[in-house]
């Protein structure tokens, strides 16, 4: 039976080379310094985890040793008000009482509040600056924009003066006002993105009778939900995170922030020594809800790094 032309160059091709490939020994150091980086970066969370699951009183004895000192839950019982005094006292805690749920509720109250106000702000300012014509809009971007060269601290005095004047001491508005409306970062971020939106898709909204408020919160938005969610997240973790203006203007309890409180108590040291212990357990629970939220918009964060336009 006559063999065809494409079976003939099939059975005369050269075998495979099935030996494998040898690693270059640059990408092998490359891959040996990015898992000592990742070993680096993730061994100060695993040690407060050692420590969490602590006694204190065991700790000092325990001092190099890689797995928790005498295991207990002992902090996170503590922290959360589910030990007696005698009991914290016993396992090296202060016996000072933690009122860590309303610190809790305080943080999440002014980091949401923050978020939400900044956010749309500064979206409705970005897309002015971006889309609206009026007199005089770059130059005032401009120097709106210088004030990213402006450090915080800086503003700080100005702020606390305003805030003390305006009788807002101790109150939720008063830590939350400064980063309330718009701050420069986020409307030049926003403005960035919202410059690439091609016009023709808003001009043919505005041609079915559509203005400027709906073309926004119904195409503009929505186009944009992954540099929205991005700016979202960094607004939240710096509210969340932030230590000194809540601690200037936020002193009472009823208004105490986990960042302030965990500051209050470290410094409860009745027996000598601070509660390593319990604020660490302290630490992971305040970082829960960061590690949580940025599970749920990770991936929207991830995506709008490398976007180069709307498809």
């Amino acid at each position: 039976m006559p063999v065809s032309t494409a079976t003939r160059a099939v059975l005369d091709r050269p075998p495979l080379n099935t030996k494998k490939r040898k690693l270059p020994i640059g990408r092998a150091l490359a891959w040996v310094f990015m898992g000592l980086s990742v070993l680096l970066t993730l061994f100060p969370f695993y040690w407060m985890l050692r420590t969490a699951f602590s006694n204190t009183r065991s700790l000092a004895a325990n001092s190099s040793s890689l797995l928790p000192a005498d295991f207990t839950l002992g902090a996170f019982q503590r922290v959360l008000g589910l030990s007696t005094q005698a009991e914290a006292i016993a396992q090296g805690g202060s016996g000072a009482s933690v009122n860590f749920w309303l610190y809790l509720k305080n943080s999440l109250i002014v980091a949401t509040s923050t978020t939400i106000g900044q956010v749309f702000f500064c979206a409705l300012a970005a897309y002015a600056f971006a889309r609206l014509e009026w007199p005089g809009r770059d130059k005032l971007f401009f120097a709106f924009i210088t004030a990213l060269m402006v450090p915080p601290i800086f503003t700080m005095l100005p702020n606390f003066i305003l805030i003390k004047d305006l009788g807002l001491l101790d109150t939720y508005l008063g830590i939350v006002l400064p980063g309330l409306l718009m701050t420069p970062f986020a409307v030049f971020f926003l403005r960035q993105f919202f410059l690439g939106i091609p016009k023709e898709i808003e001009e043919a909204a505005m041609i079915d009778g559509a203005g400027k408020f709906r073309v926004f919160f119904t195409i503009i938005v929505p186009m944009s939900s992954a540099p929205i969610a991005t700016l979202s997240l960094l607004t939240y973790i710096a509210s969340w995170n932030d230590y000194f203006w809540p601690l200037l203007v936020g002193k009472a309890e009823s208004v105490r922030v986990l960042t302030v409180a965990l500051g209050v108590f470290k410094s409860q040291t009745p027996q000598g020594s601070p509660d390593w212990a319990g604020l660490m357990a302290a630490t992971l629970i305040a970082a829960l809800p960061i590690l949580v939220l940025y599970a749920l918009i990770g991936k929207r964060i991830i995506n709008s790094i490398g976007f180069t336009g709307i498809k």
